[in-house]
Parts: structure tokens; sequence; C-alpha cells
């Protein structure tokens, strides 16, 4: 590869219309070479030159199945290193900017989760009794701790599958790190609240009792989405009392009381498949991140349809927002020049038992 990357500081110069020239310029230049995947929740700049769009499931086997020999991902940094895992090994994946993380999968660290097993076995054997589930907003390292231990990875959209597969092993799962996924797709298969409880990975035990671990079918890891955490039961209420035909549609991040309120809880390609499938007219309020949102609207409004942001505090998801499309030409102008910037790269030693998750997953998933 050749040496001395362009320099980033003068692409923070450009506007966004010059950025899209080229963005398109050195697409065509890397032809087959490149593939671009989207995220959801990307911004729209960026997103529209996204070769493969798509939520975690979908972007995890489009960058599997990928004959590309770049694999550019316009999403998050634990996204990037799934692209990683389950590619080959003469790809390389690619993250634009090195900062979008994710503060959900922050909330859970290897050492946390370690030391939360090791706990665990002062009551009980783990590995006997507990199934270890990683939600795929998680960094590597937890993908291969599931690996090693037995468990699976899951998405918002094959979650409800992947618990089935986990109590068909064992009788308990330990579900991070967003707990509200995993409380209501619990409760969507019948499991009662009490035998649900909260592990506070701040304090000694989880926060609970050796009595309470032992009654409980699943611990949900204390951590959430920032951007799903902040819509409330009281925005819907205050909604439907101003448009009373208003249908509900939330993502399972957000909190049960959310949950409960809406006619539909899914995924992102659930969220978009449902609006999309509504009747012309049809009015929604959308708890998900603000970019879809938006498009969604953009892209309805010709047959009649509404769709709205559900809470009144406009917020997006600013990882995921520090892709822009200066990021994105230096990435690909520096690849047209023959050089690698910001490659992911996963050391075999964690992507090994991460693939074996992950692959469980992709063999779960209808």
């Amino acid at each position: 590869m050749a040496a001395n990357p362009l320099a980033l500081q003068t692409y923070a110069l450009l506007d966004d219309e010059d950025c899209e020239a080229r963005i398109r310029a050195a697409k065509a230049a890397l032809g087959e070479r490149l593939v671009i995947l989207g995220h959801h929740y990307q911004r729209e700049e960026v997103f529209r030159h996204a070769d493969f769009t798509g939520d975690s499931l979908k972007l995890s086997r489009l960058a599997a199945g990928s004959d590309a020999e770049y694999i550019v991902f316009c999403g998050v940094h634990f996204m990037a290193e799934v692209a990683d895992i389950l590619s080959r090994p003469d790809q390389v994946s690619i993250l634009p900017d090195l900062g979008a993380g994710c503060s959900m999968a922050d909330m859970a660290s290897l050492a946390k989760v370690e030391r939360a097993w090791r706990e665990l076995g002062s009551v009980l054997d783990p590995d006997a009794h507990v199934t270890p589930v990683t939600y795929i907003n998680s960094a590597a390292d937890l993908k291969a701790f599931c690996g090693r231990h037995g468990g699976i990875v899951c998405t918002s959209t094959n979650a409800r599958a992947v618990l089935e597969w986990s109590f068909a092993r064992r009788e308990k799962v330990l579900f991070f790190p967003d707990q509200h996924l995993g409380r209501n797709t619990a409760h969507r298969m019948g499991i009662p609240a009490e035998q649900m409880a909260v592990w506070d990975f701040d304090r000694p035990l989880g926060g609970l009792t050796e009595e309470r671990i032992r009654a409980a079918r699943i611990l949900l890891w204390k951590g959430f989405c920032s951007v799903h955490q902040m819509f409330r039961p009281e925005h819907i209420d205050a909604f439907k009392a101003r448009f009373p035909d208003t249908r509900v549609i939330s993502h399972p991040e957000c909190s049960f009381e959310v949950c409960a309120k809406s006619d539909h809880v899914g995924s992102t390609e659930y969220i978009i498949r449902t609006i999309a499938d509504s009747p012309p007219g049809t009015r929604w309020l959308v708890g998900t991140e603000l970019n879809l949102v938006d498009r969604l609207d953009a892209q309805f409004r010709a047959q009649g349809k509404s769709v709205h942001f559900m809470s009144p505090t406009v917020c997006m998801c600013s990882t995921m927002f520090r892709i822009d499309p200066q990021h994105l030409a230096w990435t690909l102008e520096n690849l047209v020049e023959g050089r690698v910037v910001n490659r992911i790269e996963v050391p075999e030693a964690v992507a090994d038992p991460a693939r074996r998750a992950l692959e469980r997953m992709l063999e779960v998933s209808p």
C-alpha cells in the first residue's frame, strides 16, 4: 500500500456538495472492489451512497456474502467488527470515523461480564445453567465470550428465536448489554416479570440476592440505548390526544412502558415494512432514531402517510452521526490511491469464538 495517507484535515473544509461529487468519482474508480454498507440510522447525505442498507442482521449477512475487496461500513465500530469477523481473510473492513462507537455497547465490557460470570459462580454453575446472550450492539470480545461459553449473539430482529434457542439449552439467560430488548422480548414470550431480574454491573452480585438469582430465568444487564431511552409513555399520550387515530410503532430498545403503549414493536426493518404496508393516509408515531423517521416521512408522504418522531426533543444517534461525507470521501480517495485508512481488524483469537456465536445466530435466524 502507498504511504502517507491523504490528510483528513483538508477534507473537513469541503462542503457536502464537493464531497458528493468526489465520493461518486471514487466509487466509480474502485468499482466492484468496493462495497459500502449503510445502517438505517445513518445521515441521509452518507446513506445515499450505500450499496446495501439495512439493520444489524441484514448487514451482517451482507458482509458475510460480499465479494468486494473493501467493505466500508457506514455505521458504528461493532458493526465494522462483525463485518471483519464474518468476511473472508482477503477482505478489508473499514470504518470511516473511528470515533463512531455505541454508548450502549460501552456499558458492557469484557471485564464486567467476566466478573458477573464469576459472581454467578458463587450461586450456581453458570456454564451448566446460564446461556450468555449478547446483543449485536456489543464489542467483539463479548461475542467471543459468548462463543466460548456456549452462548450466542442476537439482533432486535431475531431476539425471540435466539432466546428460545438459549432456553432450550439451559434454564437461565444472562442478556447484555440492553435490558429493554431482553425484557420486551421475554415478556412477549410469556415470561413473567418476577422471573426477570436486572443485573447492576456496578454492585456486587449485580445488586441481587442469591434467592433472586435462583428464581430468575433471565438476568438483564443494566444497559440501554441513549436514543431509545428518551421516549416516554407521556409522549404517546400527548400525541394521541391531538391525533387519536395515530398508530404507534416502537423499537424494542425502548422502555417496557413505551412498548406496552405501542401498537407494533419491532426492528428497524420491521418498522419500515409495517409502515410501507399500511394503507394510504395512515398516521404513525415512531419510537426510533430520527434519521430513519425523517427518511420514512419523506418516502411515504406521496401516499398521504404521516410519520412522526415520538419525542418532542430532537435527538439522533450522535456516534452514528460522526460518519459524515467528509470522512467517507477521505476514506474512498485513500483507497483509490492504494491506501487503507481506519481498518477494523479483530485478532483471530477473538474472532474465532466470536464467529461461532455469530454463526449460531445466523443458523437460528428465520
